[in-house]
């Protein structure tokens, strides 16, 4: 599962985080892979996406950054997934056109 998570830091202060991440890493668990990232231009924000296959996990990582950290996790798939989804009709999927 993908997860797109947005990251706002604590106060608005980067400086914690990038300190923590420097000096321990990721502190992912097992099983939970970063994709990619995007940091707002004024610092503030963090756009990330991970993925794994238990979201146990995703919530263990959280854990070990909530200190410095306010989270928001959307469950996302890939554009191609949902065209797939789209045109295959799946439950769930956007209505084909009138």
């Amino acid at each position: 599962m993908l997860f797109l998570i947005v990251e706002h830091y604590r106060d608005g202060d980067p400086l914690p985080v990038y300190r923590r991440f420097r000096e321990q890493g990721r502190l992912a668990p097992e099983g939970l892979q970063y994709v990619a990232s995007w940091v707002t231009e004024d610092l503030r924000r963090c756009y990330q996406v991970m993925e794994c296959a238990d979201r146990a996990l995703l919530d263990a990582w959280m854990a070990r950054w909530a200190d410095l950290v306010e989270f928001e996790v959307i469950p996302v798939v890939t554009s191609a997934a949902a065209a797939a989804a789209v045109t295959d009709g799946r439950p769930g999927s956007a209505p084909g056109p009138p």
